[in-house]
């Protein structure tokens, strides 16, 4: 007697299997993310600074740093710009074009005066009733004043010129008895300007000297209380192509230093 053969059904359960999805939700996690990631990055910057915006804009742009140094397409730099008396004039409407492109400190910018003198170009930096570089009786330097100086420095760092700086006040006497007066304030103004100018770009060997006037040089001898009495200069002094100075810097040796910046007498009362 003959037996049929047995049928075997084989019956799959239902149910999510393990490689159904795959990793594709890893990946989208991962881009999602990355977008949210972006989205606070470009938050957090409009709300900073434009010193902050323009230091991760300059990375973006220039990641290695090296588009300032010779060799590259950078103009200005100390090896080809040599400021004497013939070209001073090219220095002050590229220091001009410079500032023109800071927004939002318009206010200062219109008080910052440039002159071609018999000593270098002249930068004067005025306060006025409206807007000042300095906290009000301090050395403290306001924000827009850093902004100015900052790029002040950026720009006269690539030249090979010597700068002195002065600092000046109008005539108001501070207390009787005070121990600290117009003379302290206008030499510490002047080192203020500085120093944040020797942490952007100026460098070291650069500065000859800070002088401090008090209010021995007025601007406007007819109002000795005028605002624009109170002012920091900074003079740009020409230099000879023949200069050692030059000459160390276009064969690419280190300058040799010079004194350290010192306060001028002009800081002891007459």
């Amino acid at each position: 007697m003959s037996t049929k053969p047995s049928i075997i059904v084989i019956k799959k359960k239902g149910g999510h299997g393990g490689g159904h999805h795959g990793g594709a939700w890893k990946v989208a996690y991962a881009d999602f993310v990355t977008a949210m990631m972006s989205l606070f990055i470009v938050l957090w910057l409009m709300n900073s600074s434009k010193k902050v915006q323009e230091a991760v804009g300059g990375y973006f742009r220039d990641p290695s740093g090296t588009s300032d140094k010779v060799g590259t397409n950078h103009q200005g730099t100390a090896d080809n710009f040599v400021v004497t008396k013939d070209n001073m004039a090219q220095l002050k409407t590229q220091l001009q074009q410079a500032m023109g492109q800071l927004p939002d400190i318009d206010a200062l910018k219109k008080h910052v005066e440039m002159t071609i003198t018999p000593d270098g170009l002249r930068i004067e930096l005025l306060e006025a009733k409206e807007s000042e570089f300095f906290d009000s009786g301090n050395s403290q330097v306001t924000s827009g004043g850093q902004e100015i100086l900052v790029l002040l420095a950026q720009e006269l760092g690539k030249i090979p010129n010597r700068i002195a700086i002065e600092g000046h006040t109008d005539a108001k006497p501070y207390a009787p008895g005070s121990s600290y007066g117009n003379w302290e304030l206008s030499v510490e103004r002047a080192n203020s300007a500085r120093r944040l100018m020797q942490q952007h770009g100026i460098r070291a060997d650069q500065v000859m000297q800070i002088k401090g006037f008090a209010d021995q040089r007025l601007r406007k001898p007819d109002a000795p209380m005028d605002p624009s009495n109170r002012r920091v200069s900074l003079i740009v002094e020409y230099l000879q192509k023949s200069d050692d100075f030059s000459d160390s810097h276009a064969s690419g040796s280190d300058a040799p230093a010079a004194p350290a910046p010192s306060e001028s007498s002009a800081a002891e009362r007459k």
